[in-house]
């Protein structure tokens, strides 16, 4: 059974309720504000009513459409039930019956699947992938809001706080939590309290550039006392501040006022450089949707001159997609996978985009979208499939750290069987098989 709930912006999403021997699985649907044009659907109702963004229509799809043909189904054999739901849709992007419709079925199923073992999700997760190890990722704390995510008008839409020092997944999040609590101090003295106002994904939503956005999370971190124990990253999202119209490759023009009234356009040779300046002067280890999802030049040309030493993370460009993947991989476009299951719309699909990624010598950071919801499979996902980072949100909001906390829990309850990922968090040596 599918119901319409609310995501954490206040629209509503799917939740889908699968009884399997008298247990209750459940999953909801989270939903992306950044999103890439090659995501798989989610299907919106439009109209008047909740101003467009009803599920009514995805949720009776789930009820009508895909339900009457999958009960009786094993939900431990979750290729043969997600290939079933492809097949029905019979569309390449989901387009027919909605992502976000097959997505909840896929992940209730999951965790069905999980129950009928007698096993933790995470456990469950890493059968599905052949893993037989486990290990608690690197928590990427955003902990100031741009772009899309907030009220201010900073293009850049995410600055990281990532404790690879830390020896545990617990001591990294009291490194992130510490270093969060000190960045609130220096903004309200340097700002005023305004600036600690919170953006969707729980980071301050400060009056910087895309520059100093950098700098003032620099000041945290050795504030906190813990400048040997803190990397830095970017969620550029830099589709949403391509000008429309303008080229790819070095004549692409970038406007970092996009969010502003007086336009600042550069080209994307500029942009280039003006990366490899942060680059060279903060401890940065990832960037994400440093160009547009479109332009394929640029993201190459930033893979050779930055890949060796900085993660270049494939979001809008690869959109969890085994196709879009297969075509990163050949034109060596980026060097690691941003993780969003409703990008592809089913956990079996997740799993093969990780698998691919792994195989070309890809990190893989597992990633919330902006618009989450209470459901923690995530969290699960990140260990079972082992990807050694992931990203959801600043240390604040529930529905941000019900992820982090069911991470402590697995980590109290796995305890030395899955290590820290640390340093390592891009290519764990055991990690690539």
């Amino acid at each position: 059974m599918s119901v319409c709930s609310q995501d954490s912006r206040g629209n509503p999403t799917v939740e889908v309720d699968m009884v399997v021997g008298g247990v209750l699985s459940r999953a909801s649907v989270p939903s992306g504000a950044s999103t890439g044009a090659y995501e798989a659907v989610e299907l919106r109702d439009g109209g008047d009513r909740h101003m467009g963004k009803g599920v009514l229509t995805a949720v009776a799809n789930v009820n009508n459409i895909l339900a009457p043909k999958l009960i009786g189904m094993d939900c431990r054999d979750q290729t043969k039930l997600d290939m079933m739901m492809n097949e029905i849709d019979g569309t390449a992007n989901k387009g027919k019956v909605g992502a976000n419709a097959v997505l909840g079925i896929s992940l209730a199923a999951s965790k069905a699947g999980a129950a009928a073992k007698g096993v933790p999700l995470y456990r469950h997760f890493a059968d599905l992938a052949g893993n037989t190890q486990l290990m608690m990722p690197v928590p990427c704390f955003n902990v100031i809001n741009g772009g899309s995510h907030a009220g201010n008008k900073l293009p850049f839409q995410e600055y990281f706080v990532i404790p690879t020092g830390a020896e545990t997944f617990k001591e990294g999040m009291l490194i992130g939590t510490e270093v969060y609590h000190n960045l609130a101090k220096i903004l309200k003295k340097k700002f005023g309290g305004d600036a600690t106002l919170i953006g969707d994904e729980g980071g301050f939503a400060p009056p910087c550039d895309s520059r100093s956005g950098i700098e003032l999370v620099m000041e945290a971190i050795e504030k906190a006392g813990y400048l040997g124990s803190c990397k830095v990253g970017l969620d550029v999202a830099a589709s949403e501040f391509k000008v429309k119209g303008s080229p790819n490759g070095k004549d692409a023009k970038y406007d970092l006022g996009m969010w502003d009234t007086a336009p600042q356009q550069i080209s994307g040779s500029e942009l280039m450089e003006f990366y490899g300046g942060l680059i060279r002067d903060f401890p940065i280890v990832t960037i994400e949707d440093g160009f547009d999802e479109d332009d394929w030049e640029n993201w190459s040309e930033m893979v050779t001159k930055y890949g060796k030493d900085v993660q270049i993370v494939g979001d809008d460009l690869t959109v969890t997609n085994p196709t879009k993947i297969k075509r990163a991989v050949a034109d060596k476009a980026c060097n690691a996978l941003l993780l969003k299951v409703n990008q592809i719309g089913s956990i079996t699909e997740a799993i093969q985009a990780v698998k691919d990624s792994k195989k070309a010598g890809w990190g893989v950071m597992t990633s919330h979208r902006s618009g989450e919801t209470e459901d923690t499979y995530i969290a699960d996902l990140a260990v079972g499939l082992c990807t050694g980072q992931i990203k959801t949100g600043a240390p604040c909001r529930s529905e941000r750290l019900s992820k982090y906390n069911q991470l402590l829990r697995i980590e109290e309850e796995l305890g030395s069987s899955a290590p820290y990922a640390g340093a390592k968090f891009r290519t764990p040596l055991w990690m690539n098989k």
